[in-house]
Parts: C-alpha cells; structure tokens; sequence
C-alpha cells in the first residue's frame, strides 16, 4: 500500500489564452485529472469557471493526495465554457499540459505551453500550477460586509464581489479567495466564508494581504472599485468587534485631492477555526450506511435477452452488477456491521403484482439487509426471475426511505452515521419535480446520492440532478443546503481498469460529508486532532 504523505493544495492560473468567442473573451475552467491505468483519466477536482478572460487567475484551489513512492502522471486541460452541461464534450478545449505531482512539488511552481495534445502546442497560452503543502487544520472563517461602495453601472448600481491577496515570496500577489457576486447593490453582505489559514497567509499573521472589491461586468472586464491592505492580525481583530477598512482606488486618489474614499468594507467577524478532515471523522467513529437501489423498469428490456441490460451473461455479469461491485468494494471497509439495505424499484413484485418503488431485494420488507456486497449481489440475482419489469421510473420514494433514516440519525447530534444512496438506473426520472423536492431536503442530512447510469441513453436529467453547473432547486426555488449528488454514466469506464469507476464515482463522498457536519457545527465523536491555537 501506497502511503500518502502529505495533502497538497494546486494554484493555477494562465496567460494568453485562445479567444474562441465571437464579440467576447474565452470563459475558461481548469480541469485537473489523474491517470488510473493505461490511456484512463479520472476527474479529480475543477476550478470554478471566470467569465471574459484570457489571463485568469482561479481561486479555488484544486487538492490531491501526494504519494512520494508512486509516480501520480496528472493532465491539467483548460475549456472555454459555453454552457451549463457539466460534460466538456460540449467545449472548446484551448489546451492542457501533462506532468507529474512530483514535478509540480519539487519545482513549487512551474509554467508550460498549453498543448491540444501531447507534444502539439496550442500555438497560444500558458499554464502556471503552484503547489502548497496542507500543513495546517485552521481555517479563518469571516463575515464581510461594505457600504457606500462608488457607483460603476451607467444604468444600474454596481455589481460587487470580494477578492483576497496573499504576497508570495516573489512580492507576487496570488488570489487565495474570490466571493460571490451580489447583483446592483452598493451595500452588500457577503455570505460567510472560509478559507485556509495556509492558504490566507502561510500561517503568518503578519503577512500582507490585500483585499480588493469590484464590479462584475458580464460583457467586459471586472471593474475596480477599491481596495485595501492588512494583515491577518488585524482582520483577526474582528473576533469580538467590527473592523472596518477604507476601500480606495489607486487612481482616483491621485487624480482627485477631495477624494476621500470608494465605500467602507466592514469585517463583521473574523475567527480561526478547526477544519476537520474525512479522516478525522472515520477515525473519529464515524460510519457510512451504504444503501443500493436497482432500476426495474420495463426499458432496460427482457433479462431474459441478451440485449437487456438485467441480462446475465454467461460470464455471470451485467452493468447493474459491475456497478454493485465497484462501488460497494470500497464502500464495505467504512461500515462494520457489513449489513446493506437493498431495493428494487419500477417493478411489479409478487403476490399481488402491484408496482413498487421501494421492494426488498431480499422481499422482506422488515428485514431488508444483506450480509456484505456478496449478499446485494445474491439477493439481486435471486429476485431478478422473480418480478416483472414495469415502470415509471421514480427516485424520490428511495431518496426519502433513506432519508428518514438520516434524518433519525441528525437527532442524536453527534458525527457517528453517514448515508450513501447508490441508485443504478438505466434512463430518464419520471418523478423529476418530486425527485428534486427530495433531494433538496436531504441537503439538509447526513446523506450522499450517487447516481450510475446504465446503457446508452442521454441522461439529462441525470446531469441536472447533479448540481455542478449551479445550485439544485426545489419548485418552490428552495435551494439545496449542500451538493449531495454525483452522476456518473456506466459507458465512460466500460473499457477502463474497475478503480477508475470506483474514484469518480466515490470521489465526492468525502468532501460531501465534512461539509455535512461542518454545516451542522459537528466535530469528530472521538476528535484525532489537537486544537491548534
């Protein structure tokens, strides 16, 4: 076993990109993807997409493991995106770089030309990856607020957002935090945030940092309103009485003697705070309840024919099979009891043949554990010439049984259980609207969705589910508490090595569950972690 040294935190940013827009600039986003075998990438983490720019400066950071025996081959791809599908196939591609995790750590910062592909550059455009390593737990939470801010829209107010500086060793100012933008309003509240007491500042309280607010413009580039510099010492002032700073632009200063300032920027409250870990919570005590459901409905066709996808070869596998198994293999190790609930849905189950969402695989209802990911396997196998195919397809009748356990669980107030929902499905929801419903308050739980999709059909909805390109909304415009869904169609790994599956389908897990009970304010049950003063 690989053991894994330490956590690294990957800046980027780039210079010069390709304009692929007509009448505007490129909207980039960064990609960072591992090898897992052969010519097989998987999607690690992406940078948030920066609207108009071709020297964007991402800020947030992209994390990976760092492994010192294991050669980590990583390829960083840049897309112009030009639409809320969360798959890049629908991009322009305006290049990438190849390289090792060792590269990037030994040289701390290197620069490349952009290439469409290996060894073909893009004839335009770099890439700067810097690497930091995660030495500390504390984060700086803030709340920031501003008033008075200069007017910038000729037809409007102005459309403010937050950035945050630290200086490198270099005297270079690197973005470390960018904030929501807050649409035509000169007094904006920005939600609370945190940031890396690491990232901030290298765990300097006396390093320079500099804040900057600007007006968004969709059209052109940011607008600079004003800004300011500090320290981390004086912004931690803010633990027990408002801080408040002069928000000046440079130019305007010097142009106007009667300029006094650009709008005041208040730190409402600034405190330094533990970041827990996954780890910390599965070393903590924490279990993770892995639940199966399984797509009975009449589209995937007659088990009994080879074009069915319920169809068990004579090798004595399918997709929904492959599927279990991938998943459930790594799941298994973080569940002591070895006990997984399994259901079917979309089908009619015997003796009445009425149709269910929610039948036993096991058909007993009162007892619908498997004995570990070989009795999911089994019970599956067995119930398959059992029932009849049938349909709709609906989700939310599973998403809320699991979610009333997990609602069960939030009340006793410790970080003991998580939820993970696999439902394996083969096509399009018909419950979408109360599927969303369920989902959005289940945000709101110690529960995780993935969703494999199984054939070959388009998924869209799927897509829509997993809230990537935006927040998930319930009809009513409730927005989800967290991102708790990740999609995944079974096609993109059919001929990749089974851990390729397994990490993108897994990879979310964990962070979905420290910002569960990071939201809810839950430490570890059994804290591994010293508090830092």
């Amino acid at each position: 076993m690989a053991h894994c040294v330490t956590k690294v935190e990957l800046s980027i940013s780039c210079d010069n990109l390709i304009d692929k827009d007509v009448g505007s600039k490129s909207d980039p986003l960064c990609v960072l993807l591992q090898n897992v075998g052969g010519d097989q990438w998987s999607e690690l983490d992406r940078t948030e997409k920066i609207k108009n720019c071709q020297n964007p400066q991402f800020s947030k950071k992209l994390l990976i493991d760092y492994y010192f025996e294991k050669v980590q081959n990583l390829k960083f791809g840049v897309y112009d995106i030009d639409n809320k599908s969360y798959d890049l196939n629908d991009d322009d591609y305006l290049g990438g770089v190849e390289c090792t995790l060792g590269q990037v750590v030994s040289s701390k910062t290197i620069t490349r030309p952009l290439e469409l592909k290996k060894g073909k550059p893009a004839g335009k455009g770099t890439i700067t990856i810097s690497a930091d390593e995660i030495k500390d737990t504390r984060v700086v939470s803030m709340e920031v607020e501003a008033r008075n801010l200069d007017k910038k829209d000729f037809l409007g107010k102005s459309d403010p957002f937050l950035e945050f500086y630290k200086q490198s060793d270099s005297g270079k100012w690197q973005l470390v935090y960018r904030s929501e933008v807050i649409k035509n309003n000169l007094n904006p509240c920005w939600r609370k945030f945190s940031v890396p007491l690491q990232t901030l500042c290298n765990g300097d309280f006396n390093t320079p940092i500099k804040v900057s607010v600007s007006d968004m413009d969709d059209s052109t580039s940011s607008d600079l309103i004003g800004e300011f510099s500090c320290v981390t010492a004086k912004l931690l002032e803010a633990k027990d009485q408002v801080v408040e700073f002069e928000c000046i632009h440079p130019e305007k200063r010097k142009k106007k003697k009667s300029y006094k300032n650009s709008g005041i920027v208040r730190v409402k409250s600034c405190k330094i705070e533990i970041e827990y870990s996954f780890l910390d919570y599965i070393m903590g005590g924490c279990q993770i309840n892995f639940t199966v459901g399984v797509d009975f409905t009449g589209s995937n066709g007659d088990p009994k024919s080879p074009d069915s996808l319920h169809y068990i070869s004579p090798s004595g596998i399918n997709e929904y099979l492959t599927a279990i198994w991938t998943v459930g293999n790594v799941v298994q190790d973080y569940d002591t009891d070895k006990l997984f609930p399994a259901f079917g849905f979309g089908a009619q189950v015997p003796p009445d043949w009425k149709v269910s969402h929610e039948f036993a695989l096991n058909f007993n209802p009162t007892n619908p554990y498997c004995q570990g990911i070989q009795g999911v396997v089994d019970a599956y196998r067995q119930a398959l010439p059992q029932i009849r195919l049938y349909g709709p397809t609906n989700f939310s009748p599973i998403i809320n049984h699991v979610a009333r356990f997990a609602a069960h669980s939030a009340q006793q107030n410790t970080a003991s259980q998580y939820y993970v929902l696999l439902i394996i499905t083969d096509g399009e929801i018909t419950d979408l609207d109360q599927t969303r419903e369920a989902i959005v308050n289940a945000s709101k739980l110690p529960m995780s969705i993935i969703i494999i999709g199984v054939g070959s059909a388009e998924f869209k909805a799927m897509e829509f589910l997993d809230g990537d390109d935006g927040v998930l909304k319930s009809l009513t415009g409730q927005p989800a508490a967290r991102d708790i869904v990740q999609f995944v169609p079974f096609r993109k790994f059919q001929n990749a090595p089974q851990e390729a599956l397994s990490q993108t389908v897994l990879a979310e897990v964990p962070k979905q569950l420290v910002s569960y009970f990071k939201m809810v304010g839950l430490a570890p049950v059994k804290s591994t972690v010293e508090k830092q003063t």
